[in-house]
């Protein structure tokens, strides 16, 4: 998993520092084609597959890939559009072996761990650190706001009230900033990973 995973990630660095962010069939021969789908296809894989492992291992409050993963696959894939899959499919996939929640909860998390992916579709023109950061941190803060407000709708812990709303809030705070510095973590570490395993070779190469 770990070769392959960085082979992955290495053809879409390749990807992402090309200039051109729409894919455009009619510039390729079929067979590179072909090529770039495959390279997307496995990094979607080796995302996903992320995913899961990390929500189903030990790991800290909000500590979690899945929001990051999304943004950076919208960023450097050759088909944004493949985006959406890895952060939604690792939620699904990894809910099988978690304790179930009521499905109008799921659904709400479902849609705002989405959010980044379709954020980076919509940034993915703009390059650079700030960028990234810019677009990571308002989707933190949206799924802070979408998930809990759907656990004080559709949950049995708070009154339907606006009280109750607050309530809920309040009771979250404490798990905003862990989100937020859990995305932007795993922000570094995949755009950083991505980085290095598209340098390194050639950086060692120059030291030879």
């Amino acid at each position: 998993m770990g070769r392959f995973g960085a082979i992955a990630i290495r053809a879409a660095i390749v990807l992402w520092t090309c200039e051109r962010s729409v894919w455009d069939p009619t510039a390729m021969q079929p067979t590179k084609t072909r090529a770039d789908l495959w390279m997307d296809l496995g990094l979607v894989a080796f995302l996903i597959a992320l995913n899961v492992v990390a929500r189903l291992l030990p790991h800290a409050p909000g500590f979690l890939p899945v929001a990051a993963s999304g943004l950076f696959a919208a960023r450097v894939l050759r088909i944004p559009a493949l985006a959406l899959l890895v952060p939604v499919l690792g939620m699904i996939l990894s809910d099988v072996a978690l304790p179930g929640e009521d499905w109008r909860i799921q659904a709400v998390g479902f849609a705002a761990i989405a959010i980044p992916a379709l954020a980076g579709m919509l940034t993915r023109r703009w390059r650079g650190v700030l960028p990234v950061v810019a677009t990571m941190v308002p989707c933190s803060v949206l799924f802070f706001l979408l998930s809990n407000g759907a656990v004080w709708a559709f949950g049995n812990l708070y009154p339907r009230t606006l009280e109750g709303l607050t309530q809920c809030y309040i009771a979250a705070l404490p798990f905003l900033e862990k989100t937020v510095l859990g995305d932007l973590f795993w922000t570094a570490a995949l755009f950083g990973g991505a980085w290095l395993v598209q340098h390194v070779p050639a950086l060692s190469r120059r030291a030879l």
